[in-house]
């Protein structure tokens, strides 16, 4: 999974603007997990319906 926060490549299309670019980067191998406010949104690499 990767998450990018900050200014945005030019290239991209992108119009943020800010004087940092962090990417995140989290590898989800079999058996990851992603979840926000609890509830589960990517397992196993697949996206999950919401309940």
């Amino acid at each position: 999974m990767h998450l990018a926060l900050g200014r945005s490549y030019p290239e991209t299309g992108g119009r943020n603007e800010s004087a940092l670019h962090w990417d995140l980067i989290c590898d989800l191998r079999e058996g990851g997990r992603l979840t926000a406010d609890g509830k589960a949104l990517l397992i196993d690499g697949k996206f999950v319906e919401p309940d």
